[in-house]
């Protein structure tokens, strides 16, 4: 079941995040310890983004949180992945948005696969100077492909 997020999901939200994120990066494993991740979903995510999710029976199970232009976190746990629920999730920020921006660390290979094979585009690669965790990162760009009118009075 997809469905928008709220507030007392948020700890399931940050759990599903904090999995997902070490399970990528293991060389960042443990980089917050769970109440700060708490801490980001209740006072940084869910008051800026429109925060969804994927269960499989009623287990969060992928999020996805995005805003105007910008998606700020997506995360599938790790026994979720390759079943199509990330391509759900960045769905329902494609449809919300015409387009859409992402940052993504460059040693994270799949997450970079992932988003390619979906039309994102690499427009950016940074030291990582600007995040926090001084990671080399790559931003990513998606814009819907609008189809050409038709002239009707032919």
């Amino acid at each position: 079941m997809l469905r928008q997020l709220a507030l007392a999901d948020m700890d399931a939200a940050a759990q599903v995040h904090r999995i997902a994120f070490d399970q990528a990066m293991p060389w960042l494993a443990g980089l917050h310890r769970p109440d700060e991740d708490r801490w980001f979903y209740r006072e940084r995510v869910f008051p800026t983004c429109r925060v969804w999710g994927r269960f499989d029976d009623a287990v969060l199970s992928g999020i996805i949180a995005f805003r105007k232009g910008w998606i700020e976190q997506l995360y599938v746990l790790p026994v979720a992945q390759g079943r199509g629920v990330g391509t759900e999730l960045l769905d329902v920020a494609k449809e919300a948005c015409d387009r859409l921006e992402l940052w993504t660390s460059q040693r994270n290979a799949p997450a970079r696969r992932f988003y390619e094979a979906r039309d994102f585009a690499l427009v950016e690669q940074t030291e990582g100077a600007r995040n926090e965790e001084r990671e080399p990162d790559a931003r990513y760009l998606w814009t819907r492909r609008h189809l050409p009118t038709t002239n009707s009075s032919l």
